[in-house]
């Protein structure tokens, strides 16, 4: 058992107060840390591998509601602060972050560490200095690639490998749509181990199962009429695309068979938009909700915050106790759950724990 095992968490409600869904497990298998958690997308895949999480920190308010009611912990708060840097227990195996991308500024510059002051990553980086866990297990983006010209990721790699001393092998862009969901999810994978463990090689895990479609995921009985499109707001829709489509522009809401994968789940209305459905199931067409028109005849609607839980690979007693609107926000904003756990895997194969 690593001395990292003895876990501190930090509890919203004691354990007598519910029954928590996804608590650690008592004998931990390795430690990790949780850093811009969001909704635990990261906890969940690395519970699953036996890991215990001694820390969590998210800055959402509503995304530490959600997290607290399935993990039985509240999170902490905005981790650029040096007073939630303190709270993170001095040994754990592995630090997980999706942090979000930020421009360095850092055009004819080699300042390493320094360039990446006044950014997310830099704390990551901070944590990482003082706390020299095993391994590093980062997610963002496909777009970090590219992001101002490729330096943002270049800066990235520089203060992993030289400035920090980690083994980093090169990142690897990987889609959950190879994973056991049916959602085309491209994001980019970094991982890096302690430099004294003598880890020199790597292989980022090969596709597990790409045979899902949205039927898998698809509600199996009838879903509210608030999600149904009206006709007011599909007549825009249609409008909006066919003003695109005139422009040479592939914009616009789409439809997604049942026997296809969806586009990719993101904040905003153009993540539901781009992944409309047929459900022919609605019987009762009264609107439960104000909209402009009426509830339209050709069974087009929304996907739920539900069908989005299973698209990230959320387990069906994962609760969701915010809005609708909330839950898009955060389901659209998490990681691929079985993406992380393939790529977990492999670390802690690696690692030997």
């Amino acid at each position: 058992m690593p001395q990292s095992a003895n876990i501190r968490t930090q509890k919203s409600k004691s354990s007598e107060e519910w029954a928590i869904a996804f608590p650690s497990p008592a004998l931990p298998r390795f430690t990790f840390i949780d850093l811009f958690a969001g909704i635990g997308g990261f906890r969940m895949a690395m519970q699953r591998l036996g890991g215990g999480c001694v820390f969590t920190s998210e800055w959402d308010k509503k995304a530490q509601q959600t997290y607290a009611a399935n993990y039985g912990e509240q999170p902490h708060g905005d981790i650029t602060l040096e007073s939630t840097k303190q709270c993170i227990p001095d040994a754990f195996d592995i630090l997980c972050a999706g942090f979000p991308c930020q421009a360095f500024s850092i055009a004819g510059r080699r300042g390493g560490f320094e360039d990446t002051r006044g950014t997310l990553f830099f704390d990551v980086a901070e944590i990482i200095r003082r706390h020299r866990p095993k391994a590093v297990f980062l997610e963002n983006v496909k777009g970090l690639v590219n992001h101002d010209k490729g330096r943002t990721l270049q800066t990235i790699l520089r203060v992993l490998r030289e400035d920090l001393g980690y083994f980093v092998p090169e990142p690897r862009i990987l889609n959950a749509k190879n994973f056991g969901v049916p959602q085309n999810r491209e994001r980019i994978f970094i991982v890096g181990f302690r430099n004294d463990l003598a880890i020199r090689a790597f292989d980022y895990p090969e596709p597990t199962d790409s045979t899902k479609v949205f039927a898998d995921v698809k509600e199996k009985t009838t879903v509210s009429v608030k999600y149904y499109v009206s006709t007011g707001l599909l007549g825009t829709l249609r409008a909006h695309r066919e003003r695109h489509a005139k422009k040479g522009n592939g914009f616009g809401f789409e439809i997604i068979p049942d026997s296809a994968k969806t586009n990719a789940i993101v904040v905003g209305g153009m993540g539901r938009e781009r992944n409309m459905v047929i459900d022919h199931r609605l019987k009762n067409f009264t609107p439960v909700t104000k909209i402009k028109g009426e509830v339209n005849r050709e069974g087009i609607r929304k996907m739920t915050p539900r069908e989005w839980a299973r698209l990230q690979g959320f387990p069906d007693d994962f609760v969701i106790p915010v809005s609708d609107a909330s839950a898009y926000k955060q389901f659209g904003n998490s990681v691929a759950v079985p993406v992380i756990e393939a790529v977990g895997n492999t670390i802690i194969n690696q690692l030997k724990l």
